[in-house]
């Protein structure tokens, strides 16, 4: 590849992991992880619990050192240039880091004040219209629903605008309804520029929101495509003509939808 393709490349990729090792006393948990992901993009990382999801966001995000290897983030090598990788990055847990005691707005508010930044109130109010919150606002968090809570959280990741956002299984003990709220959160993230890396263990998940998905398992990528490609790494389905039956997912949100109304 010559300089100028190359330069190309690294400027369309996000994320760049080659070669990534991981291991714990006797226990490897990544071995020679390799992916990219590209700018812009919702790229999904599946796996099942123990697969090494968490511990691949936690060293791209700085807050392990890897074994081997090397990664890259927003053009900055994690293991030399933490600092700027930091600055560029913003993580999002498992479990929503909000303080319930201050309103969605005072959280915001409190981000972007930690973060320096001018016009703390007309950032916080802007998240709050972009992840439909603004009438909850003003509410203490802890009254807000468990899908609530992980917008506000999505959002307050967002103050300062970071190119990249690592979510990590965002939506894990959430409700049907909460979750597609999230669904919708990442979405937004994606059509507005930002280059999401979402750990999951949820298929339909990934099916729903992943440009690209790969299948983590006992610490190696089995295989990184789009879904019609992985699909395709199957035999072609025997096309069966049967009566669809509503899933029990579409009954509960006809019917708490229904209430609402």
């Amino acid at each position: 590849m010559s300089v100028s393709a190359g330069i190309e490349q690294a400027g369309r990729t996000a994320i760049r992991v080659r070669g990534l090792e991981k291991s714990f006393k006797e226990l490897t948990v990544l071995r020679g992880v390799d992916l990219d992901v590209a700018r812009g993009s919702i790229f999904a990382l599946l796996g099942s619990n123990g697969a090494g999801k968490t511990t691949l966001v936690r060293i791209l995000s700085t807050l392990l050192k890897a074994d081997a290897g090397r990664a890259e983030v927003n053009g900055f090598d994690v293991g030399t240039r933490g600092a700027d990788v930091r600055e560029s990055i913003s993580l999002t847990g498992q479990f929503a880091a909000v303080d319930q005691i201050l309103t969605g707005r005072e959280n915001l508010v409190m981000v972007a004040r930690l973060r320096h930044l001018r016009d703390a109130g007309t950032i916080a109010d802007g998240l709050l219209r972009r992840f439909s919150l603004t009438e909850a606002g003003g509410r203490r968090v802890g009254t807000y629903s468990g899908g609530m809570r992980r917008r506000l959280d999505i959002a307050m990741s967002l103050v300062g605008e970071p190119p990249v956002i690592f979510l990590d299984e965002p939506t894990t003990g959430l409700d049907p309804e909460g979750r597609l709220e999230v669904w919708r959160a990442v979405r937004e993230l994606s059509s507005g520029g930002t280059t999401v890396l979402l750990t999951t263990q949820y298929l339909d998940e990934a099916e729903q929101l992943a440009d690209r998905i790969a299948i983590l398992h006992e610490g190696r990528i089995l295989v990184d495509g789009t879904l019609g490609e992985l699909r395709s790494l199957l035999p072609r389905a025997t096309v069966e003509y049967v009566e669809k039956q509503p899933t029990l997912e579409d009954v509960f949100l006809a019917l708490v939808n229904g209430e609402k109304r």
